[in-house]
């Protein structure tokens, strides 16, 4: 019979972290398709950002001195341009914004602020906020480091890489995770299912939360409620980077999992958190295998994939960093939550406010308040609540934006 300790959420987190040893298989990708990737090797500067001075704004290019003079126009540069115009005092040349700004330019004044444009001529401000110019290498020198190892690629880093001319990266191979359901009660959706039996909502929420996170998730099936049967299943998922499961994990009779797993070698790194809602939860390695039992209740099971899960899979797909960042918010009204535990608040913003879920009234067989909320915050085992306009740190709920790093219990 599986044994439960006391940790709590952030001990449970520290203990994972400490035992992941991260993926070491890598391949090469097109950049294009790298979205969600973490990168295998540091990527460094190859060409100047910008490569040539070029103007920052459409307007006219001209030297500082002749600043508040009517200037002669000489030429127009347009982007894309390789030969510009040479521009001697008294003269300007029209440019365009990107263009090349010829070598004895140090001036570039907007058209809005110019007066009396002909097409011959024109009056420049006498000073102009800024040069307006983009100097070559301001943004990024060659040989500096433009990426890191270990960074989750995202659009912004793609339009990095291509303006590098980088149409492929190195980035570390994709965890195989199954995850897996249990209870003979579950029915798939596409079954029909009586009115004692349930359908598998664990294990369809489980792969849409890790899909959005970049990760590749397989459902594998789910494991019967019998012991021989339970530890033959588990012994054909070995070959996984990952398993997760959902169910089975507690003190019931028939639940075999946890037995069944041990029996096939698992190290139990922690089984149970003294946390609400969460507490059956069990993680520990297998052989090579990282598995993550998570309980049954469907609002629980997405809630501790949510906080427990997706920092050690970031970290055993090579992350360098693999929490979410918190926002500081204040709150719409008081909350009293039970001291004694760690408590896991869902809640949502509205005029930049925090309002708890439903008042908190919320069961962990419940999906709905899932769908209704935005945000989570997490609150440590002496917290009592919080009282209207206190500022307290919440995470934004299943939200794949992954600016990371941060001890997730409010201290």
């Amino acid at each position: 019979m599986p044994h439960f300790t006391s940790i709590s959420l952030q001990e449970a987190q520290m203990r994972i972290m400490e035992v992941i040893e991260p993926k070491k298989e890598s391949f090469f990708l097109p950049t294009m398709d790298a979205q969600g990737s973490i990168l295998a090797e540091d990527v460094f500067v190859k060409k100047d950002l910008p490569s040539f001075d070029n103007s920052a704004m459409d307007g006219f290019a001209y030297l500082e001195q002749d600043g508040g003079k009517k200037l002669k126009i000489v030429g127009k540069i347009f982007a894309g341009e390789k030969d510009g115009c040479a521009i001697k005092e008294g003269e300007c040349c029209k440019i365009m914004t990107g263009a090349k700004v010829p070598p004895s330019v140090n001036t570039i004044a907007p058209i809005e602020q110019c007066e009396d444009v002909t097409e011959t001529s024109v009056t420049v401000p006498k000073l102009v906020k800024g040069s307006n110019l983009r100097k070559k290498g301001e943004e990024l020198r060659q040989g500096e480091l433009l990426l890191a190892r270990g960074e989750i690629i995202a659009p912004a880093h793609i339009a990095l890489l291509a303006a590098q001319g980088i149409t492929a990266i190195k980035v570390v191979a994709p965890l195989s995770i199954a995850v897996v359901s249990s209870g003979d009660e579950i029915k798939e959706p596409w079954e029909v299912a009586d009115e004692d039996e349930i359908y598998n909502a664990n294990a369809f929420g489980i792969v849409a939360l890790l899909k959005q996170y970049g990760f590749a998730p397989k459902y594998a099936g789910a494991i019967p409620d019998d012991l021989t049967k339970s530890k033959e299943f588990i012994s054909k998922l070995k070959s996984y980077d990952v398993i997760i499961s959902t169910g089975g994990i507690s003190m019931g009779d028939a639940d075999f999992l946890y037995q069944a797993f041990s029996s096939n070698g698992l190290e139990s790194v922690f089984h149970g958190v003294n946390l609400k809602p969460g507490r059956p939860t069990m993680m520990g390695i297998m052989d090579k295998t990282l598995v993550m039992a998570m309980p049954g209740n469907p609002l629980t099971t997405m809630l501790n994939v949510f906080s427990l899960a997706i920092p050690p899979l970031y970290k055993k797909q090579g992350a360098s960093k693999c929490f979410a960042q918190p926002l500081y918010v204040k709150t719409a009204k008081a909350l009293k939550i039970r001291p004694g535990r760690d408590n896991i608040i869902l809640g949502y913003l509205q005029d930049g406010l925090f309002y708890p879920t439903r008042d908190n009234k919320i069961g962990s067989g419940m999906l709905s308040p899932l769908v209704q909320s935005s945000v989570v915050a997490y609150f440590g085992q002496d917290h009592c609540g919080f009282e209207q306009g206190e500022w307290i740190k919440v995470v934004s709920l299943f939200d794949a934006a992954r600016e990371l790093h941060y001890t997730i219990i409010n201290e």
